[in-house]
Order: structure tokens, then C-alpha cells, then sequence
């Protein structure tokens, strides 16, 4: 998770902008758009939810790895939990 005031300003703006793009699929869907529309409206979320995660995921990497394993179980369960992280980024 970020930590510092910026980056989570950021990633908050984004989130924010997510909900604001999900309530426009909200709406569209409410008021029977036509699919084509509403289809690249869905592919917008779901760029900006990717962009959430990695901008995540870099974050929690850059705090993870920054600073060197105390031991080795350390470096393999730190190893371990990337990994599954990039796993479920990549589903």
C-alpha cells in the first residue's frame, strides 16, 4: 500500500476516478445505450483498475525489496508473496 502523501493522493485520485467511471456505466446501462459504447466504457475501467493495481503492486514492491531479507526465510516468504501477487495480477 503507498505510504507516502503523494502516493496516496494518487492512488486515491484514481480510485475516485474509477467510481466516477463505473457510475457512467451505471447510468448508460440504465438508460439502454447502445453495447458499443458501453463495451469501451467497461475496457476504460478496466485500464484504470490495472493502472490501480500496478501502480499498487509497484509500491508494495518498492517496500518489500528496498530494503535487504534479515534472514533467508525473510527473502524466500518475501519471494513467495511477489509471486502470488504477480499470479493474481496476471489472471
Amino acid at each position: 500500500m503507498p505510504h507516502s502523501p503523494q502516493e496516496k493522493k494518487r492512488v486515491l485520485t484514481r480510485v475516485r476516478r474509477i467510481k466516477g467511471q463505473l457510475a457512467a456505466v451505471e447510468r448508460a446501462l440504465e438508460d439502454g445505450a447502445e453495447c458499443g459504447p458501453v463495451l469501451q466504457q467497461i475496457a476504460a475501467v478496466r485500464g484504470a483498475v490495472n493502472g490501480l493495481m500496478s501502480e499498487v503492486m509497484e509500491a508494495h514492491i518498492r517496500e518489500s525489496f528496498g530494503e535487504p531479507a534479515t534472514s533467508e526465510e525473510e527473502r524466500v516468504a518475501r519471494v513467495a508473496e511477489l509471486a502470488g501477487l504477480v499470479r493474481s495480477y496476471l489472471k
